[in-house]
C-alpha cells in the first residue's frame, strides 16, 4: 500500500467468500478532509462499495472499518472522471469552431464527443475496476 492513502470510515454490511460488502458513515469530517473537494463522499448518503473479501481478517457484520484507496488512484480517478472530459470538451469544440461550425453546432458536438469518451469509460469498467483495489482496515 502506498504511503499515503485516502480513507473513509464504513460499516460492514455483507460478507461472502469473494467479496465484503461496506457502506460509508456520512460524517461531517469529510469536509476537513484534504481530498473532499475531489472526493465526493460527502455528497452521497448510503454509499457502498464491494471489496475483495481477506479471509484472514476475520470481519463481521457491523464490524465497522476504514476503506483505503492509494491517493495515486484517487488522483486517477480524479483525471478519469473530470480533467479528460474537460480536455474533450474543449479540444471538439475549438476544432469545430476552426472548421467552421457555428457555436451551436460545435457546442452539441464537443458534449456528444464527452457523451462517447464516458461510453468508452463505462465499456471499459471491468478493466478499471481492477485497478482500484480497495483494503479495509479495522478501526
Amino acid at each position: 500500500m502506498a504511503k499515503e492513502s485516502i480513507s473513509h470510515k464504513g460499516q460492514v454490511v455483507d460478507i461472502n467468500p469473494q467479496n465484503t460488502t461496506v457502506r460509508f458513515l456520512s460524517e461531517s469530517a469529510c469536509s476537513a478532509c484534504h481530498a473532499a473537494g475531489l472526493c465526493g463522499m460527502s455528497e452521497f448518503k448510503g454509499k457502498t462499495i464491494v471489496v475483495p473479501t481477506d479471509p484472514r481478517a476475520g470481519y463481521a457484520v457491523g464490524d465497522e472499518v476504514e476503506v483505503l484507496l492509494s491517493a495515486t488512484m484517487g488522483f486517477k480517478a480524479v483525471w478519469i472522471a473530470y480533467m479528460i472530459p474537460l480536455a474533450v470538451l474543449f479540444a471538439v469544440f475549438f476544432g469545430a469552431t476552426a472548421l467552421g461550425l457555428a457555436e451551436v453546432w460545435a457546442g452539441l458536438a464537443s458534449i456528444a464527443g464527452v457523451a462517447l469518451y464516458y461510453l468508452g469509460v463505462w465499456l471499459l469498467r471491468d478493466r478499471l475496476s481492477d485497478e482500484y483495489v480497495f483494503t479495509l482496515k479495522s478501526k
